[in-house]
């Protein structure tokens, strides 16, 4: 289910804006609507302030529904928390460059699990700050946000960086996916995509939709 290449464009509409009261039909309206992945934002309380869900709402979408799961962890130690979440059933394990542990080791483990490894920098983190890691993803994820929150407006200097990743990725011949979170519409996935995005997170403007077939094409001709 994972998309071949980078050059795929990817929707993953982001549970946070979905009805947890009905977690496995808000699931299927996403697979439905066609999206790609489902993003699946995990928060401490301590890494960013907010509190979501943890390994068992992982488990149980991976139970209900056949779709790829693309796990965000806003976590301040993801390393001690990851097995876990490799058990839960996660598709992709995104862990941030900031978060208190040691990034190549975390993302080491992950890819030994069979999982994807993602890295993840907030907009005050400089790109340089994941340069080191690069050869080590699948995906790299620059957040258009604070992270913590959802419904915040898209943060369009951070191009500047997704710009960066491409041109790295193409100068060392690597082949990471670069995703962009927070403020994904159909007009922002436009700006993202021209600067070298393809994985479109969405949550208000997929899961906040009636119509989230619609909303989940608009991302993806954007």
């Amino acid at each position: 289910m994972i998309a071949k290449t980078y050059l795929d464009r990817v929707i993953a509409p982001s549970l946070l804006a979905a009805d947890f009261s009905k977690v496995g039909e808000e699931t299927s309206r996403a697979i439905n609507a066609g999206a790609d992945w489902l993003h699946l934002d995990v928060m401490d309380g301590h890494f960013v302030d907010n509190i979501s869900f943890g390994p068992a709402m992982v488990q149980t979408i991976h139970e209900s529904n056949d779709i790829f799961l693309d796990v965000h962890l806003m976590i301040s130690r993801p390393d001690h928390y990851l097995p876990r979440f490799i058990a839960a059933g996660s598709d992709l394990i995104t862990v941030h460059v900031e978060a208190d542990h040691d990034v190549a080791e975390t993302l080491e483990r992950i890819r030994e699990a069979g999982c994807q490894a993602g890295l993840a920098l907030n907009p005050a983190t400089p790109f340089s700050d994941v340069v080191p890691f690069l050869d080590k993803i699948d995906l790299l994820l620059c957040m258009t946000v604070v992270p913590g929150f959802g419904g915040q407006p898209f943060m369009e200097d951070q191009m500047e960086k997704v710009s960066e990743a491409a041109a790295y990725r193409k100068e060392h011949n690597l082949n990471y996916h670069i995703e962009v979170d927070g403020g994904i519409s159909a007009e922002t996935a436009a700006i993202a995509a021209k600067a070298g995005a393809n994985v479109m997170v969405a949550g208000s403007t997929t899961f906040g939709k009636k119509d989230m077939a619609a909303a989940v094409t608009a991302i993806r001709e954007a």
